[in-house]
């Protein structure tokens, strides 16, 4: 049994469809990257399945389990971690603080939540930071403690935003290393990412979207080399070469 499985997925704006009939699976241990030109439904794809959007049709599974209906709150319980395209820390707050606020989702003490948070700070490489308030942190810091907020859940699956979005090649190379850690500590990984380094040095299996529907699967260099893909991205004639 897969642990995330998203089965027929719809999502309607109104008349707009933004996800249309979408089925993918995300086995345990895999990092699954979901990809596609700008809004072709991806974030769209992690709000339904964070139920920040109800679904207009389909179905979502977690561990065997319907996600439809849910709050929010109970999915990251859950084991359903999450970060988003434009972060925003709790910018007067430091970056230890931060953290600590995200693990009490799971702890009940001041001291435990200290403690786990860090942890996931030694773990996130953000330990010499831990003392700067969040609004302070370049954008790469910034992105970095995105991700230490969700792992602070402790979860079985992270959902990944875009995480590598704005950073230097040297940050690149980190986050690819940091995200590699995450899986081999026994965290689930679906990503979604326009960073083509990104995508294609981590995943083991790639879903590709457009206009709301998917239009490729398989491993990263089947997903490069289909024509949908390249015509998705380059267009028509690049496809055709």
């Amino acid at each position: 049994m897969a642990l995330l499985e998203v089965k027929n997925l719809t999502k309607m704006f109104g008349g707009l469809r933004a996800v249309g009939n979408v089925t993918f699976h995300v086995n345990e241990g895999e990092i699954v990257g979901l990809i596609g030109p700008n809004g072709s439904g991806k974030t769209t794809i992690f709000n339904c399945i964070n139920q920040y959007y109800t679904l207009t049709s389909g179905d979502i599974f977690f561990e065997g389990k319907s996600l439809k209906g849910l709050k929010t709150h109970v999915i990251c319980h859950m084991g359903i971690g999450r970060t988003f395209q434009v972060v925003k820390p709790l910018s007067r707050m430091t970056v230890l603080d931060n953290v600590t606020a995200s693990a009490f989702c799971r702890v009940g003490s001041i001291k435990e939540a200290q403690g786990e948070a860090l942890r996931i700070l030694e773990f996130s490489d953000l330990m010499d930071q831990k003392d700067k308030l969040a609004k302070s942190l370049p954008i790469g810091k910034r992105k970095r403690l995105e991700i230490a907020r969700a792992l602070a859940t402790k979860p079985k699956l992270i959902l990944l935003d875009e995480t590598a979005a704005g950073l230097t090649p040297s940050e690149l190379d980190a986050a690819i290393e940091l995200i590699k850690k995450m899986r081999d500590s026994g965290i689930t990984v679906l990503i979604v990412e326009h960073i083509m380094k990104v995508i294609m040095s981590i995943s083991d299996r790639i879903h590709a979207i457009n206009f709301g529907q998917t239009i490729a699967e398989g491993t990263p260099h089947e997903v490069a080399n289909n024509p949908a893909v390249i015509e998705a991205y380059l267009g028509e004639a690049y496809a055709q070469c």
